[in-house]
């Protein structure tokens, strides 16, 4: 009952309907974020596409030059010289099949997984498991690599999937409540510029349908899309 009464107090405060500029509108999921705990920033948008369609999947990595303020865990299929490599970055689980059967026992404490090409096979097998939880090595978001030492850095240092789900939505978290609005600006227009650098050429029409920004408890914050300065409609 607290949870939802923070909830209600929160968006008795601003005008749900309106939509923001970008920079106003983090500064009120900041203001709005009232939980026990560092709330996650998530920017969750609309995108013109058809997700049924191969060439219309909208998927990758970005860099977020802030970071995620998240201590993200970090599991690597790897063997030899791989494997240590992945250990001198800092990767949490580090294995072959020894791993593999760990994490097909139940073992999910991780956040990405890596693997290099070599450990696909055995990878594959584990996608009834790693799969529905979107934590299935892919190359095109970097996660099967011969160089497995920087892909640890990399997701350690602030960088984060994205991915289309089966309505067109993107959902990507930015941040912190306790970040400084100077840092998820620019991490929001990481991710905006990143979008729109990837937009399918067979996506027609507007392609930013619909752009917010909440917090881990708190409402949605409608943003202007036409204050969106790469937004090419």
């Amino acid at each position: 009952m607290a949870a939802g009464k923070r909830y209600r107090d929160a968006t008795a405060r601003y005008d749900r309907e309106a939509a923001h500029a970008p920079a106003e509108a983090l500064d009120l999921v900041r203001s709005l974020a009232n939980a026990k705990f560092d709330e996650t920033v998530d920017l969750i948008a609309r995108l013109g596409v058809d997700p049924r369609k191969a060439d219309q999947i909208v998927r990758g990595t970005v860099a977020l030059p802030s970071g995620t303020g998240t201590d993200v865990r970090v599991a690597v299929f790897a063997q030899g010289d791989a494997a240590q490599a992945a250990r001198d970055a800092g990767a949490e689980h580090v294995g072959g099949d020894d791993l593999a059967e760990q994490v097909d026992g139940g073992m999910l404490d991780f956040d990405v997984a890596i693997a290099t090409p070599d450990m696909m096979p055995t990878v594959g097998k584990l996608g009834r498991v790693l799969g529905p939880r979107g934590l299935m090595p892919n190359p095109k978001t970097g996660t099967v690599t011969t160089d497995v030492g920087k892909a640890v850095e990399e997701f350690k240092g602030g960088k984060v999937e994205y991915r289309t789900d089966r309505y067109g939505n993107v959902h990507v978290p930015i941040g912190k409540s306790s970040f400084e609005s100077e840092q998820l600006a620019a991490n929001f227009w990481a991710v905006v510029e990143e979008l729109q650098r990837v937009r399918p050429a067979a996506a027609k029409g507007r392609y930013f349908r619909r752009i917010g920004v909440s917090s881990t408890m708190g409402p949605g914050i409608r943003i202007d899309t036409g204050r969106l300065k790469r937004d090419v409609d």
